[in-house]
């Protein structure tokens, strides 16, 4: 696999002094972007731990209407309730990932509809394909032969993990059913068992891994 420009950057940052960016993405419509707000410390706390990627331990949080968003190739956008786009930010969203940013989408219950049908408007010709469990995210870096990990149970549905690719590479994974940002969260907010949130932390580790190594 050729190595994205991105990946050898950030893997070789602790030389030249780079470090691994995460920007959750402010978005209207009423839906609470800004939950689970021990999640991307802890997940980047973990990337620092564990891999070779130099990571700042804090998110940035910016609006896709904000200049600076295209500072940002690893984008993150979660909530339970309703997400709405205004045309500029469908526009912009567009670009951005045609351009060779990445987005992780994960729905902490409740953001399902309203992200299908505001993805369709920026993507009106793509459609969302369901990863299998042999797929390469679920091995990028800790292998989890299971696929996608159930954090916290919904409506009794198994997690599922769905994407959009551009030209083969992918450039949004959504994650739905399995509650990462929960898994992620500090362990006295949910109290789920460690070896829970371990299968959350490394999933999120593989879906950086993965986004970067493409």
């Amino acid at each position: 696999m050729i190595k994205s420009i991105y990946f050898i950057v950030f893997l070789l940052g602790s030389i030249y002094g780079q470090t691994f960016h995460i920007a959750r993405i402010q978005y209207g419509g009423g839906g609470d972007w800004y939950c689970d707000p021990s999640s991307l410390p802890n997940l980047l706390s973990y990337l620092n731990n564990n891999t070779s990627i130099s990571a700042r331990g804090k998110e940035a949080r910016i609006k896709l209407s904000d200049d600076k968003v295209n500072h940002y190739p690893y984008l993150y956008l979660t909530g339970h309730g309703n997400i709405k786009f205004n045309e500029n930010e469908v526009i912009a969203l567009r670009s951005i990932l045609l351009n060779g940013a990445f987005l992780h989408v994960d729905d902490n219950y409740g953001l399902d509809k309203s992200f299908r049908r505001e993805i369709k408007k920026v993507f009106p010709n793509k459609d969302l394909i369901e990863l299998p469990k042999d797929h390469e995210i679920f091995s990028s870096y800790f292998n989890l032969p299971d696929g996608l990990p159930k954090v916290h149970e919904h409506d009794n549905k198994p997690p599922q993990a769905f994407a959009l690719f551009e030209n083969k590479k992918m450039i949004l994974l959504y994650t739905y059913e399995s509650d990462l940002g929960d898994g992620w969260e500090d362990a006295s907010v949910h109290k789920d068992p460690w070896p829970i949130r371990e299968s959350a932390l490394k999933m999120g580790v593989n879906i950086i891994y993965y986004a970067l190594s493409q």
